[in-house]
């Protein structure tokens, strides 16, 4: 005869593994804290001393507003408002650097200004040696709007 379970086994369910995600919680949670407290403290480095400034330059307020050299679409050059032939571009530049030597130069361009043409008078200006070239440029429109 063939073994058969017996009635009380039969009955009794199979016991199921249950993980307990308990204490790999705990463990998680404690690391987090330790990185929390530990970097920060990693962050602030040497407590060294930087020496100081003993003269330090008065800050100059600029009164004077900046030459504006503007190049049409065309490739004309205005300095200001006054039409300036490029190849006495550079001299100038080098005039009224020489009378107003704090006074920085601001560069702007149509947008259908050359590429090369405006490189080229950029180069000038540097060469001259303003106290600041600024660039001015709008803000780009949206793509739909565009030309």
């Amino acid at each position: 005869m063939a073994w058969l379970p017996s009635s009380t086994t039969a009955t009794r369910p199979r016991p199921r593994p249950v993980m307990n995600v308990t204490p790999l919680v705990d463990v998680v949670l404690v690391l987090l804290i330790i990185f929390m407290v530990v970097i920060p403290a990693m962050d602030q480095g040497l407590d060294i001393q930087i020496p100081a400034i003993a003269n330090v330059d008065e800050k100059i307020e600029e009164k004077a507003k900046p030459f504006m050299l503007s190049v049409t679409g065309s490739g004309e050059v205005y300095l200001d408002e006054e039409k300036v032939p490029f190849k006495s571009l550079q001299e100038k530049l080098r005039f009224v650097s020489r009378r107003e030597p704090a006074r920085r130069l601001v560069l702007r361009g149509d947008d259908d200004a050359p590429y090369g043409h405006m490189r080229r008078i950029y180069h000038s200006v540097q060469e001259v040696g303003f106290p600041g070239v600024s660039l001015r440029v709008n803000h780009r429109k949206d793509e739909t709007a565009s030309r």
